[in-house]
């Protein structure tokens, strides 16, 4: 049996489906590690990790990468706010709004909600993010005109770990008996 097949996966991702998937079929062991965005991709690149679920992500010369999903944005703004009254909002409502920066390629978002919290101001950030994320004391509105993300999942091109097919075909969908 090989050795574990570690995967990283980056905030608001939740990879449940997949590991459960995977433990049911009795692959072999996988071992699923919680990352910032450019922690993963170093983790990648660097062998110790040998799959990453990242955001943004396109394949190059050295990484395969597969699209998985979209994320649609949200701002997340303090209970009682202005923006907290809209059903959705569009970045021009945001224009007399501090809107905080969301570095979720070295942290986790937590410490702008954390600011939104204290009423310094809203976030911009994917939805899954802004869910993980949640409190009582913030609210999350749609955000209609700022682009989306996408999630990928992130694999080296050279001498990838034996079993990265397997959970390719798992994110895709495949079914055990799949032929591919």
């Amino acid at each position: 049996m090989p050795d574990p097949l570690l995967v990283a996966f980056v905030p608001g991702v939740t990879p449940g489906k997949w590991e459960r998937v995977w433990r049911e079929r009795r692959v072999g062991r996988l071992d699923m590690t919680p990352l910032p965005q450019e922690a993963a991709l170093a983790a990648l690149r660097d062998g110790r990790v040998h799959m990453a679920l990242a955001r943004d992500t396109a394949a190059d010369d050295d990484l395969h990468a597969i699209q998985l999903y979209r994320e649609s944005p949200v701002v997340v703004a303090p209970k009682g706010s202005l923006v907290a009254a809209l059903d959705a909002v569009d970045l021009a409502d945001l224009a007399d709004e501090n809107v905080l920066t969301v570095d979720l390629l070295s942290g986790s978002g937590e410490d702008a909600v954390e600011l939104v919290a204290a009423n310094v101001g809203v976030a911009v950030m994917p939805q899954s993010v802004a869910r993980v994320l949640s409190r009582k004391d913030v609210v999350a509105r749609p955000l209609r005109d700022a682009p989306d993300t996408g999630i990928s999942l992130v694999w080296p091109i050279e001498k990838p770990h034996p079993l990265c097919n397997v959970f390719v075909g798992i994110v895709r969908g495949r079914t055990a008996n799949s032929s591919r």
